[in-house]
């Protein structure tokens, strides 16, 4: 038997709430299909499993917020057979018509909604109330404009909605804090920093785009991002983990991309495998990361694989920007604005295009001279960008 927990979608997630199963009792799963849409403090996250199986039983019931790490579902190996369970003799005493059981979720909704729950009948296990039987009700018995609007969202949009009662942005901003406070309590940090001319990679995308539609033109970022996970290579001590006391190095790199939302908070969801594809299908998938991201659907497995994480102020004009690290991960790596200054070129000083590349690092796994080293090979990558553009390696 196979026990599908609620999975940590990041180092700033306690606990979500089940949306809705994209499965049923005796369907077929395999590994890497979406199952289940989760809320968190966030987005709303298509949740995929991780093992091939059948579907045997749905342990909580959409509406139910629990802790990460609650089994939600447990699943058949392929070829296993449920044994039957035998009925607990007090299940045999008669059930008193008056009163049933009501989750927490389902009762807190029915207060908002005035339904009286012990008037519901449930369809839960052993009669239990759902949230679902108390929208149900609600539809039924009371047909007023809010109710019926809120029972009117289609199932293909649940993984935008937001449960009930939450406050979005004052649940994001108090798992930011959170997770950013472990990480100043918990992280030693090194910061360094590195001016870079860009003079000759803007000079290169240039050509590049030209006479490529809007679409499908190659922006700065993208650049960049190729650029973090090849330095890689020469310092992997900065890509993976810091998990039991030791630092678990990553073989593949999974770029967290910071994502400032239209409301207010960001999100970090990865980009897999970014040392090892072209530029062109980088910005395709990084346009859609990011539509996606600001539409609340994203997978949990983009937010909880991520070995590094960038990000990128260019578009706010600031200078430059030390992170904070995201727990597990050992490093962030920060852009400012690519902004004209003086520079100087074979004893000359000219006007060039410069970007402050910043790196905050945690010292249990590497030191000042390793992470001066990613730097300068950062620096040195950005000045060979048809090289960058042509390698398709992982550290």
């Amino acid at each position: 038997m196979i026990e599908f927990k609620l999975p940590s979608l990041g180092a700033d997630m306690d606990e979500g709430t089940l949306l809705s199963w994209q499965i049923k009792p005796g369907d077929t799963v395999r590994r890497g299909q979406v199952v289940a849409v989760v809320d968190t403090s966030k987005a709303a996250v298509d949740v995929e499993i991780w093992h091939d199986g059948i579907l045997h039983e749905l342990l909580v019931q959409p509406g139910e917020k629990v802790p990460v790490g609650t089994v939600l579902a447990t699943l058949l190996e392929p070829g296993e057979t449920a044994a039957p369970k035998p009925m607990p003799a007090f299940e045999k005493a008669p059930v008193s018509a008056a009163r049933h059981a009501v989750s927490p979720s389902a009762r807190r909704r029915a207060k908002e909604l005035g339904i009286d729950p012990d008037s519901v009948r449930g369809s839960g296990a052993q009669g239990s109330v759902t949230l679902a039987d108390i929208e149900a009700a609600a539809r039924l018995h009371a047909p007023a404009p809010p109710v019926a609007a809120a029972a009117a969202v289609p199932a293909a949009e649940a993984a935008s909605a937001t449960p009930a009662g939450v406050d979005r942005q004052k649940e994001m901003r108090k798992a930011i804090a959170a997770a950013m406070s472990r990480s100043k309590r918990e992280i030693p940090h090194y910061y360094l920093s590195e001016m870079i001319s860009m003079a000759t990679a803007l000079a290169w995308l240039q050509q590049h785009n030209e006479g490529l539609p809007i679409t499908e033109r190659i922006l700065p970022a993208v650049l960049l991002l190729k650029a973090v996970a090849l330095a890689l290579r020469r310092t992997p001590e900065l890509n993976g983990f810091f998990r039991d006391g030791q630092f678990q190095p990553s073989t593949a790199v999974h770029t967290g991309v910071a994502i400032s939302l239209r409301g207010g908070g960001l999100v970090a969801p990865a980009l897999h495998d970014v040392g090892a594809k072209p530029l062109a299908q980088l910005m395709r998938e990084l346009a859609d990361l990011v539509k996606r991201a600001r539409a609340g659907s994203l997978r949990s497995s983009e937010m909880s694989d991520p070995t590094l994480t960038v990000t990128n102020l260019g578009e706010q004009s600031a200078a430059s920007v030390f992170g904070v690290i995201y727990p597990p991960q050992v490093a962030l790596v920060g852009f400012g604005s690519i902004a004209t200054r003086p520079w100087v070129v074979d004893g000359d000083v000219r006007a060039q295009p410069l970007v402050c590349a910043t790196l905050a690092a945690d010292h249990r796994a590497s030191d000042g001279h390793r992470g001066a080293l990613f730097l300068v090979e950062l620096r040195e990558l950005l000045q060979q960008p048809q090289a960058l553009a042509d390698a398709c390696a992982t550290p």
